[in-house]
């Protein structure tokens, strides 16, 4: 297993150290609506509209920054995308309403592009092979930041203002640029692409997706699971307290999230690196429609705490898998790209699973948890059937692939 972490390159480490600083100042999002309806003083179809169009953004943005890395150089790019993102999010608190609501989209869209680039960057600096570890790496101590910085952003609105809080995100994004620029090498970036198509030949992107159709089905998946992955986040904690358990235990719950996903992210990725990747990312979308069957045989703590535990075993592995095997798939010339339609799609959920889990429990509360296991079994089933059919690739050359030779893992 010692050997496993020794594939990571020390970059990566560096990478994952800047994440995770970032990450505990990244706590605007939470409260972004607060803001808005208190010391903004919007009323709530305001605030609302406001936050879905940054939403809007920040999909947008991941979509799109793996598309810019590929022809500028992702570390280029994520450079450029925090310098904007911090400088808007500093800006935030004295510019007026107006201009805000077209600054915090801009500042969302920009975190979006960070996101993919980040994700483009780990995947060209480390070999195939070792990936899976690499981006364990990363989206552990992302969750780690995440974890410390709820409580740090709750202080500091409650102490100092709401205004803090953007300009402390803002400076964070302006320092984790400053340490991108510092600990990771320009070589690092993929040399831009002079070709008009950026060096995808005839047919573009969808010709090299239709070429391998078990990313294809991996990616409408991926889409579906984020949508029934994040009522988690949207309609579970209005089923929470409408049975009686109140904002202190969906708290612990998420707590419980959290720890599992920092004890267990990396040593998964680690023991199972050798397993088929599309069988493990299939077994982890079932694993999540599992947790959410759970909630059919009554809620209480039990069944609430077997539902994350469930959920998180299926996000640990699925996540992680899922972005490593697409950058595995991925032509040299197009890792940013097929990131960037990795990102876009495992965020869907952001915009899609309030609207329709929200609508789904007003009108048919019972089929809200019946219905998430179903898609999440589904999802999972029919990444197995393509893993099953063995439609990966055969391996390219190192020459193809932009990787040096793998290491023997031990």
């Amino acid at each position: 297993m010692l050997q496993g972490f020794k594939a990571v390159p020390r970059v990566v480490w560096l990478l994952a150290a800047g994440v995770f600083v970032n990450t505990v100042a990244s706590f605007t999002f939470v409260f972004v609506f607060l803001y808005l309806t208190g010391p903004r003083g919007l009323d709530t179809t305001q605030a609302g509209l406001i936050v879905g169009i940054g939403g809007i953004g920040l999909v947008a943005g991941n979509f799109t920054g793996g598309w810019y890395g590929d022809r500028f150089g992702h570390r280029r790019v994520l450079l450029a995308a925090s310098a904007l993102a911090g400088s808007a999010l500093v800006a935030l608190p004295v510019v007026p309403i107006g201009l805000l609501a077209l600054l915090l989209p801009v500042a969302q869209y920009a975190s979006g592009v960070i996101r993919a680039a980040n994700s483009a960057l780990v995947a060209v600096t480390v070999p195939e092979g070792s990936r899976r570890q690499a981006f364990a790496v990363t989206r552990c101590l992302s969750n780690g930041g995440f974890a410390v910085g709820g409580p740090v952003g709750a202080l500091i609105a409650t102490g100092l203002s709401y205004d803090w809080l953007f300009v402390a995100d803002g400076l964070g994004t302006l320092c984790f640029a400053l340490w991108i620029a510092r600990v990771v090498p320009a070589r690092a970036a993929t040399a831009p692409s002079a070709a008009p198509d950026g060096g995808l030949g005839r047919g573009g992107l969808w010709a090299e997706l239709r070429a391998r159709p078990a990313v294809l089905v991996l990616l409408g998946a991926i889409v579906v699971i984020d949508i029934v992955y994040r009522q988690h986040l949207t309609t579970f904690p209005v089923y929470l307290a409408d049975h009686g358990m109140d904002t202190r235990a969906y708290g612990w719950l998420i707590a419980v999230n959290c720890g599992v996903i920092l004890l267990l992210e990396i040593p998964a990725a680690l023991v199972l690196r050798r397993r088929s990747p599309l069988h493990v990312i299939g077994s982890g979308l079932v694993l999540v429609g599992g947790g959410y069957a759970m909630l059919m045989l009554g809620v209480g703590t039990a069944t609430a705490v077997a539902m994350m535990l469930l959920l998180t075993l299926g996000e640990i592995l699925y996540k992680t898998t899922a972005t490593a095997y697409v950058a595995d798939e991925s032509p040299e010339h197009a890792i940013g790209r097929f990131q960037s339609l990795y990102a876009g799609v495992s965020i869907s959920g952001t915009v899609l699973a309030a609207p329709l889990g929200g609508a789904l429990y007003d009108t048919a509360p019972g089929l809200l948890w019946p219905l998430c296991a179903v898609l999440g079994a589904a999802a999972g089933g029919i990444v197995l059937v393509t893993g099953a059919r063995g439609t990966r690739r055969p391996a390219r050359p190192a020459h193809e692939t932009g990787s040096r030779p793998k290491a023997v893992a031990g």
